[in-house]
């Protein structure tokens, strides 16, 4: 079948309805109404597939070789709610709760970043507080937007304030800009997060930096969080909210690549969004980010 043709799914894989009998499953949860600024990231999860037809099944610079050892295929996307966020966090978290009763790693394609909080929700149902990598150009740490409590600029506050996290094991790298106030960075940090701004990052590669993100987020069960906007809008202009001045799509994928070995337990890429994507770079970004979280999960093996 050519690339350009065949049933749109995650890198072409097979389309499942159960997630029994996967070690990984690809889910798309096609939501943008937690945004603030732009629109469009509903249709994040169906452009995200739509360039990874190209993604190949061996990762020729790590030598990793997903497909050998673990059985993946695409669970097509969560029926949210499109006019009620309320009420797509609850069909959110019941979806990804019912994936607990299987052996699977759930990997999503979003969607904007409220995304994370239901699915962490779900998560810790099993695994107890989970560690944290988070990627971003901001930190989501928001009280409130509008005097909304549930926003993707609020995940990480809720998530602590509801005991989800291992705050001593929370990173959070490439966060930059401006702030509301001198100290909109800082509430992480009190809570014990460990913040890489993305001024810290720059001219350098982040292998080395990702030696000391392994031993802060230790042994424990770890979710990956990828902000697409936490890459320069050079190389990512399609998302909600750019910020310049971001980590290169090289640096993305040192970090990605940096969690082999740690307890991945799932992992997401939101805030594509397609609407300003013109060419399609951002979303085959985050295709290959995704593919590369594939390439660092627990059983892959290299060749």
């Amino acid at each position: 079948m050519p690339r350009f043709a065949g049933l749109a799914t995650m890198m072409r894989l097979p389309s499942a309805t159960s997630p029994e009998g996967l070690d990984v499953a690809f889910m798309g949860v096609p939501l943008d109404i937690g945004a603030s600024l732009r629109a469009g990231t509903r249709f994040g999860p169906r452009s995200i597939r739509a360039e990874s037809v190209m993604i190949r099944p061996y990762n020729m610079a790590t030598g990793a070789a997903p497909f050998d050892t673990l059985q993946v295929a695409d669970l097509g996307d969560v029926a949210i709610n499109t006019f009620n966020l309320l009420d797509s966090v609850r069909i959110i978290e019941e979806a990804y709760t019912r994936l607990n009763a299987f052996p699977v790693i759930p990997l999503t394609l979003g969607g904007d970043h409220t995304i994370t909080l239901p699915i962490l929700r779900a998560l810790t149902k099993k695994h107890g507080p989970v560690g944290l990598i988070h990627v971003d150009a901001h930190t989501d740490t928001n009280d409130d937007m509008f005097g909304e409590k549930i926003t993707h600029g609020s995940t990480f506050r809720r998530a602590v304030e509801e005991g989800l996290l291992d705050c001593k094991r929370v990173v959070q790298i490439g966060q930059r800009a401006q702030g509301y106030t001198s100290g909109d960075f800082q509430w992480g940090v009190d809570q014990g997060f460990r913040l890489f701004t993305a001024e810290q990052c720059w001219y350098k590669s982040l292998t080395p930096l990702m030696a000391d993100v392994r031993a802060i987020v230790g042994d424990g069960p770890v979710y990956l969080s990828f902000d697409i906007d936490g890459i320069d809008p050079a190389w990512a202009p399609g998302t909600g909210t750019p910020e310049v001045g971001g980590l290169t799509s090289i640096q993305g994928l040192e970090i990605v690549r940096g969690c082999k070995g740690l307890n991945l337990i799932g992992g997401d890429l939101v805030e594509v969004s397609p609407p300003y994507d013109l060419s399609g770079n951002t979303a085959q970004l985050g295709a290959n980010l995704l593919y590369e979280m594939l390439c660092v999960l627990p059983g892959v093996q290299s060749r």
